[in-house]
């Protein structure tokens, strides 16, 4: 058992690439696994970029009324807003707010749970936005 013993030196030696005239240490941090280091603490990730959303050629705002795939409830989404995340988030905030319902934003778009389209259509307009209804 002795024998299959590894000095740190040789273990490092063995995982350095051939050629390789860099530290171990800098290999270690490249690798886009690595989740932590005894050398530098935790490695932080980037945070993944945000959508933003795309405003349609006419410059509509458009409020769909969806149930496929929501267990037959109801959820308006309101697409067509070009604005940053961070905006889409508080716009969404305000409306949930207002309608006194639940909701989130998901790849730029906004999503409000119930069936609340004249309502939102006009805190939308009093936003500012020209809007329209789409789907059924």
């Amino acid at each position: 058992m002795a024998g299959n013993k590894i000095s740190l030196a040789d273990w490092q030696a063995q995982l350095k690439p051939q050629g390789s005239s860099g530290d171990v240490k800098m290999a270690v941090k490249n690798d886009a696994n690595l989740v932590y280091s005894t050398d530098s603490g935790k490695i932080s990730a980037k945070p993944p970029t945000k959508a933003v959303a795309e405003a349609f050629a006419d410059g509509a705002v458009r409020i769909r009324r969806e149930t496929k795939g929501r267990g037959g409830k109801a959820v308006l989404t309101i697409s067509g807003i070009a604005k940053p995340h961070d905006e889409l988030v508080l716009l969404a905030a305000k409306l949930k707010k207002k309608c006194a319902c639940g909701g989130a934003v998901k790849d730029g778009v906004i999503e409000i749970q119930g069936d609340k389209r004249e309502l939102v259509e006009q805190l939308l307009q009093a936003e500012g936005f020209r809007t329209k209804w789409a789907g059924g």
